[in-house]
């Protein structure tokens, strides 16, 4: 090979030569163990999301053009092939605001990668050490592009999950179809363009289901990208990092190309996991558990309560302060609605956000007097923090307040391994029989030993 063809050295290139090489029995014991447990939480809200009206109907549709293929969709008996599978499982996954989050880079993992990554190992029947590879490759690479990422792209209005997902399904699914260096690279070049989603779902007229997609269309571009580089299907090196690269072009100015390597191989994104405890947005999660907290172990009645006022960021005072949601879109992103929800009613049912009781009128009425303002703090912040201060007085004049700078789940406060697992069966319980929950969750506790994912996925299917 000539000198002036060798590919050009650049932060993503690094990045994904490093990705390439994971090995199962090379990653430290503690990331494998938490790659297992965002394979049984992402699980957990795909079986319960499957239920869900949404993924039903993306269901159908997969089905209806009757693809051929080894991937299963959650919640359904007949498989399909692996891009349909991923897009299918991550519209479940993502679909009732449950799932996982890296902090900082503001993105949710587990719809994309884990989707992303069971159907392409379904597909060439990969044993269960490969898809945990694939899910750690997969994490860290959709953290750092989102760390490179910066905060333009959601300012803007972009759904920062959708528009650099792709990447990293590409990155976790190319490492488990066993690609090469030059076809990993390939796949994320073509996984780059197909970048997108809008946040108009929070613009407070109606979310409808639009985002409910977001992460299963992410998922399935991954999938098939790699599948793509599989075959030679080129792409350009240069379209992370690179002129007119997702970088450039959705980052902007606050796109710092460095963070793609930075440390890399010792900061873990593994570590950096936000596991929700309630359904609604990672932003609202704080003020929820605080007022839980403040207003003791029994709900409270509307006419108990005087006052609420939530301190937060201008970005969640500006995105979340809808106080009379439509739909459950709105509903989940709302701070008044989450905040008299957890007041006078139980933020820990994942029922109480459906279409039958957020327009219960106690809580209307209590959500309408609910006042969001920006605080100094938590913009200072943001977005390394998801906290929020709390003001909450009674009726009787007593004054309770509390400040929580990172909800409970956050890598500061992180959920026991108990309290995942606790999760996985309220949420896998309203799909499966209990026997088969536990089965289902011993599989993955011992996936690394699995000599084929579909070991696992016939438990689900079943």
């Amino acid at each position: 090979m000539k000198p002036e063809s060798l590919p050009t050295r650049s932060h993503s290139r690094e990045l994904i030569e490093f990705a390439h090489g994971l090995k199962l029995e090379s990653l430290p014991p503690d990331i494998v163990s938490r790659a297992k447990g965002c394979l049984l939480d992402s699980l957990g809200c795909a079986l319960f999301g499957s239920l869900q009206p949404w993924a039903k109907i993306m269901a159908d549709e997969m089905l209806a053009e009757s693809s051929r293929g080894r991937s299963t969709i959650i919640g359904q008996k007949q498989t399909v092939a692996a891009p349909a599978a991923a897009l299918c499982n991550g519209t479940a996954t993502h679909g009732f605001e449950l799932d996982d989050l890296l902090d900082e880079a503001i993105v949710h993992p587990g719809a994309i990668i884990v989707p992303a990554a069971l159907a392409a190992a379904e597909s060439v029947d990969a044993p269960g050490s490969r898809l945990l590879a694939g899910i750690v490759a997969g994490y860290e690479v959709l953290n750092r592009v989102g760390l490179a990422a910066g905060t333009e792209p959601a300012h803007r209005g972009f759904h920062i999950t959708t528009v650099i997902g792709p990447v990293g399904a590409a990155v976790a699914a190319g490492v488990i179809l066993e690609l090469s260096t030059e076809q990993l690279m390939s796949a994320t070049g073509l996984a780059c363009s197909t970048s997108s989603g809008i946040k108009s779902f929070a613009a407070g007229t109606g979310g409808g289901m639009m985002k409910r997609m977001h992460a299963g269309r992410a998922a399935e571009s991954g999938v098939r990208m790699a599948q793509l580089a599989a075959r030679d299907f080129t792409g350009p090196p240069s379209a992370i990092d690179g002129k007119f690269g997702l970088l450039e072009v959705y980052g902007g100015k606050t796109a710092r190309p460095e963070l793609l390597t930075a440390n890399l191989g010792k900061d873990w994104a593994m570590t950096c996991v936000y596991v929700k405890v309630y359904s609604c947005c990672s932003w609202i999660q704080a003020a929820v558990q605080q007022l839980v907290a403040l207003r003791g172990p029994q709900p409270l009645q509307q006419a108990e309560i005087r006052q609420v006022r939530i301190g937060v960021s201008s970005y969640a005072a500006k995105n979340n302060g809808e106080p009379a949601p439509v739909d459950i879109m709105g509903a989940q992103y709302s701070f008044p609605y989450c905040a008299a929800l957890a007041l006078v009613g139980d933020p820990t049912d994942p029922g109480m956000y459906l279409e039958k009781d957020i327009g219960d009128p106690d809580r209307r009425a209590l959500a309408r007097r609910v006042e969001l303002y920006v605080d100094e703090q938590m913009e200072a912040a943001y977005p390394k923090h998801y906290g929020s201060r709390i003001e909450l007085v009674l009726a009787s004049g007593e004054r309770r307040t509390s400040f929580v700078l990172d909800p409970h789940g956050m890598p500061g406060d992180p959920v026991t391994d108990k309290e995942r697992s606790e999760k996985f069966a309220r949420l896998a319980s309203y799909a499966k029989p209990a026997s088969r929950v536990d089965d289902i969750a011993r599989a993955v506790q011992r996936a690394e030993n699995l000599s084929s994912v579909r070991e696992l996925m016939q438990l689900i299917r079943d």
